[in-house]
C-alpha cells in the first residue's frame, strides 16, 4: 500500500508532527510505501520523491505586511498544484491529512478528490484531527482570557470576529471566521471518508455537526513503549509548553503555598518568567531525549494542569510510562488517559485549592508509593495496535 502523510511542517515542531514521523515510521515497518506533503523548509526531515512542496509564508508579523497572507490562509492554489505534482508521481492509495489548515487549506481535500475521480482508484481520503479546528475558527475552543469558548459549535462563526477569539486581532479573527464559512458551506470536508479523533471527548464535540458525525471514530494517540527508569528524585513536574492556558500559572500558585516541595518545570512558553518568580520553583529549559526521559521518570509525580480542551496529550501518557503518575485537570480527553485514583488524579481546572488538596494527598508516601507502582500496569496504544486499527480505517483488514 502507497500511503501519503500530509502535514503542514514536515520537521519536529509538536504534537502532531510526532504523530505523523512515528506513524510512517510505522507503516514503513510493516512494508508500505510512505511519502510526505507539506511545506518546503530547510528543517524538513522527510518529503517525497516529486520533490514538490509548498512554499512557506510566515504569518507571524501580521498578514498586512504580505497582501498574499489573507487569500492563502483560505484558500490555497500552490498547494492543489505542488499536490497534484505528488499524486501524479506516487499515485497513493490513502491519502491521510493531518494539520492543513491556515497554510496547505482544505484547497488540497478538493484536489485529492479530483484525483479519486480522475483516476477512478479506490483512493481513501484520511483526516486526522489534531486539535478543534473543524468546530472552532481560532482552534481551541478558548475565548481571549483563555476562558473555555463552545460558542462557535453550531456552526455560527460570527463570535470569532466579534470578540477577537484569534490572537486578539479583528483582522486575524475575520479570517478566521471567513475561513469557517467558506469550508462549512464547500463540499470539501463531504470528500474525507473517515476523520481520526485521539480523543473520545473531540469525537463528541465533532459529533454535534451533523457533517462530521458520520465519519468520525475515536482512537487514542499512540506510544512506542519504553521502559525507561531512573531512581526518583524530590520534586514535582510539569514539562511541555509553560503558559497561562495550560494551567502553569495555577501550580505556580500551589507552589507558593507549598513552599518545602520543590517544583520544576521543563519546556517553553510565556510563563518561563513567572517561574522566576517563585522560589522553590525551577525552570531548567527545554529537554528532549534521553535528559527529558530522566527528568520524568525521576519526577515525584508530574502536573498536567491545562485550562484548554486538551484532545489526547502525549506528557500525560509518557509520564504513566515512566512509572510516574500524574495530576491532571478534567478537560477535554486527559480523563480518558488516566485512571483515576489508581495512576493519576483529576482536578477542577484554574482550581488551585482543587489542585493543591490532590497534590498534598498524593505525596503522602503510601499513596506515592502505590500510584506509582500502578502505572506499571497500564496499558496505552502501542504502534502495532495502532496499526491494527488504522488499517481497517485504511480498508484494508
Amino acid at each position: 500500500m502507497k500511503v501519503l502523510l500530509v502535514n503542514k511542517f514536515l520537521y519536529t515542531k509538536g504534537g502532531a508532527e510526532t504523530y505523523v514521523f512515528k506513524l510512517g515510521e510505522t507503516l514503513t515497518r510493516y512494508g508500505h510505501s510512505v511519502q510526505y506533503f507539506g511545506l518546503e523548509n530547510d528543517k524538513n526531515i522527510v518529503g517525497n520523491e516529486a520533490q514538490s512542496y509548498v512554499s512557506d509564508m510566515d504569518f507571524s508579523n501580521g498578514i498586512s505586511k504580505n497582501l498574499k497572507a489573507p487569500f492563502r490562509i483560505v484558500y490555497s492554489g500552490e498547494a492543489r498544484r505542488k499536490l497534484r505534482k505528488v499524486l501524479n508521481d506516487f499515485q497513493p492509495d490513502v491519502i491521510h491529512m493531518n494539520n492543513i489548515q491556515f497554510h496547505l487549506t482544505p484547497s488540497i481535500i478538493i484536489e485529492a478528490e479530483k484525483y479519486r475521480k480522475k483516476t477512478g482508484r479506490n483512493l481513501k481520503i484520511i483526516y486526522t484531527a489534531h486539535d478543534y479546528q473543524l468546530i472552532c475558527p481560532s482552534h481551541g475552543l478558548f475565548d481571549t482570557d483563555i476562558r473555555v469558548c463552545e460558542k462557535c459549535l453550531g456552526g455560527n462563526y460570527t463570535h470569532c470576529f466579534r470578540t477577537k477569539c484569534m490572537k486578539n486581532s479583528r483582522a486575524k479573527s475575520f479570517l478566521a471566521m471567513m475561513d469557517a464559512y467558506v469550508w462549512k458551506f464547500s463540499k470539501a470536508y463531504s470528500y474525507i471518508d473517515t476523520i481520526i479523533c485521539p480523543s473520545f471527548f473531540l469525537k463528541k464535540k465533532l459529533d454535534l455537526q451533523e457533517r462530521f458525525s458520520c465519519k468520525t471514530v475515536g482512537l487514542h494517540n499512540f506510544i512506542e513503549p519504553n521502559a525507561y527508569e531512573a531512581p526518583k528524585g524530590d520534586y514535582v513536574l510539569e514539562f511541555g509548553h509553560l503558559s497561562r492556558d495550560k494551567g502553569t500559572n495555577t501550580l505556580l500558585e500551589v507552589a507558593k503555598r507549598m513552599p518545602d516541595v520543590r517544583f520544576l518545570f521543563a519546556g517553553y512558553g510565556k510563563a518561563e518568567e513567572d517561574i522566576k518568580l517563585v522560589p522553590n520553583a525551577e525552570y531548567v529549559g527545554f529537554k528532549t531525549g534521553d535528559e527529558l526521559k530522566s527528568l520524568i521518570a525521576g519526577a515525584l509525580c508530574s502536573i498536567y494542569p491545562s485550562e484548554w480542551y486538551e484532545n489526547c496529550p502525549f506528557s500525560v501518557i509518557e509520564s504513566q510510562m515512566y512509572g510516574t503518575p500524574v495530576i491532571g485537570s478534567r478537560m477535554g480527553g486527559i480523563p480518558e488517559i488516566l485512571r483515576e485514583g489508581e495512576t493519576g488524579l483529576l482536578f477542577e481546572a484554574g482550581n488551585a485549592d482543587d489542585l493543591e488538596e490532590k497534590l498534598r494527598y498524593l505525596l503522602k508516601p503510601e499513596v506515592l508509593a502505590q500510584f506509582t507502582e500502578n502505572c506499571k500496569t497500564i496499558e496505552f496504544e502501542t504502534p502495532d495496535t495502532y496499526y491494527e486499527k488504522l488499517m481497517k480505517i485504511y480498508g484494508e483488514e
